[in-house]
């Protein structure tokens, strides 16, 4: 069993019901949020997984009846993967890897591609193999553990939230990012940021929350700061989002790349695929 136990959302449910009602002994399933599938074995009106682990129909039926939620049955209790204080916090289900949700905001680039490939290809823009790497707004640590496989030989990767953190540690896409080569860092990067050593990174992955939640990781003020913890021919990764138009008729990521260039930063290209754009020093 993963050591985070067993993962459940109502497609998965649905599969197994079916299995039941069509009378089969056994069903495939990935039991691991899409990493891995296995077959376990349907006994009456109970999917066996282990020896002290199994789920009723009940159960199932009450997974398949919540969507958008992804459940976790651990020493025999089953939960919900959400968090619910200053926000209301959870893991979506796709077909790969789960997405987080803010209060109703996706956390990620989800529409046509699953949120774990976006983040990897928003790191595969600077991240260059030896490279020491900074993730400003890690979330559930996609950018940090595509880094890592590009070969990065440091990542410093900042969180701020203690339920973002909390919630990555039951993901088991997630479980890259807690082993070797990576620093996880608890705090507010636009305040860390001024605690790290110029000309200390050769890339920058910048991808933080919308701008009405964080608008001071999108001014110049910060942007400077990100030049100066860059190498020189450093490259950052900005995600910005939907380049939305405001009231002059220019649109938001054309306001994020004359701020990065009156930062210092050249060669400021949009990556209109990944709503974001690159930028040097």
């Amino acid at each position: 069993m993963n050591k985070n136990g067993y993962y459940f959302y109502a497609a998965m449910a649905r599969q197994v019901l079916s299995a039941m009602d069509s009378g089969e002994d056994s069903v495939d399933i990935s039991i691991d949020l899409n990493l891995s599938r296995e077959r376990f074995a349907l006994c009456g009106d109970e999917l066996i997984l282990d020896a002290e682990h199994r789920l009723s129909r009940d159960e199932l039926r009450q997974i398949e009846r919540k969507d958008n939620r992804i459940y976790a049955l651990q020493d025999g209790q089953l939960e919900v993967l959400e968090v619910r204080g200053d926000g209301y916090y959870k893991l979506v289900p796709t077909d790969q890897a789960p997405l987080l949700e803010i209060s109703g905001v996706k956390m990620h680039i989800s529409k046509g591609i699953n949120p774990f490939e976006s983040a990897g290809q928003m790191a595969g823009q600077v991240v260059k193999k030896g490279d020491r790497v900074l993730d400003t707004c890690s979330g559930l640590g996609y950018a940090a553990s595509a880094a890592l496989k590009l070969g990065a030989r440091e990542v410093v990767s900042v969180e701020r939230s203690a339920t973002v953190m909390a919630l990555r540690k039951k993901n088991p896409w997630s479980q890259r990012i807690f082993g070797e080569n990576i620093h996880l860092i608890h705090g507010d990067i636009n305040e860390y940021i001024r605690e790290l050593a110029t000309a200390s990174f050769d890339a920058v992955i910048h991808d933080p929350p919308r701008f009405s939640l964080a608008g001071e990781l999108y001014g110049e003020q910060f942007y400077r700061e990100i030049y100066r913890v860059l190498k020189r021919r450093g490259a950052l990764f900005h995600y910005t989002g939907n380049p939305h138009q405001l009231k002059r008729g220019s649109s938001f990521v054309d306001n994020a790349a004359r701020r990065l260039k009156a930062a210092g930063f050249t060669k400021v290209v949009k990556v209109t695929d990944l709503m974001g754009v690159t930028a040097y020093k």
